[in-house]
């Protein structure tokens, strides 16, 4: 097994909000909380040290009390930019990444995943659930190699910008998770309300 203080984690929140009207997503709050905020103390318990990518508001989550790290690419090309910055930050041999949207991805995400990867031989890992069509691939829940970087870097260097492929090319292990709702996200303010605990009811007097 990787040790978790092997694993550096990633919070995901760089992206441009542009289903929410270009707001930064991270920020929202989520049963009180920051979204980003809220996925990083779900991830801390999996992993040894967690950081935070971000292109906008740095002071806002430097508050959360953990490093924050822009995309090291200029043009926003979605998740591999987080990718690409995070192993460029990361310090430990593994790198683990969870979008901020995503508050109630499973506990047991990190140990299943590198699991998988040490029991297949393959430098990353990630995510899947099923659904009435089959497996459903969810990429940016993804524990990858340090290693990874120099092929992370030709890769978008030729213009190329989704994760399945990138991760197909360097041997993926997919990992079937059976709960979907763990991986329900918030695109919209629609789905981010959606998300909300349901308060319990007051007892009548």
């Amino acid at each position: 097994m990787i040790d978790r203080a092997d694993i550096t984690g990633w919070v995901l929140a760089g992206g441009r909000g542009s289903r929410m009207g270009g707001i930064d997503k991270g920020l929202q709050l989520h049963a009180g909380v920051p979204l980003a905020l809220h996925a990083m103390r779900r991830l801390v318990p999996q992993v040894g040290c967690v950081a935070i990518n971000a292109n906008r508001h740095a002071d806002d989550y430097a508050s959360f009390g953990v490093p924050v790290h822009p995309d090291s690419l200029a043009d926003h090309p979605g998740p591999l930019g987080g990718f690409l910055a995070g192993l460029e930050h990361c310090a430990t041999p593994y790198l683990m990444t969870v979008p901020c949207d995503t508050p109630n991805f499973p506990l047991d995400l990190v140990s299943r995943l590198a699991a998988e990867l040490i029991a297949r031989d393959v430098p990353l890992a990630m995510a899947a659930t099923r659904s009435a069509t089959g497996m459903q691939p969810q990429p940016v829940f993804c524990l990858m190699s340090r290693d990874l970087r120099q092929s992370l870097l030709d890769f978008t260097a030729s213009g190329q910008r989704k994760p399945q492929r990138w991760a197909e090319l360097n041997g993926c292990a997919w990992v079937v998770f059976d709960d979907e709702s763990a991986f329900a996200n918030a695109n919209t303010h629609e789905e981010l309300q959606a998300l909300q605990p349901v308060s319990d009811p007051k007892p009548s007097p």
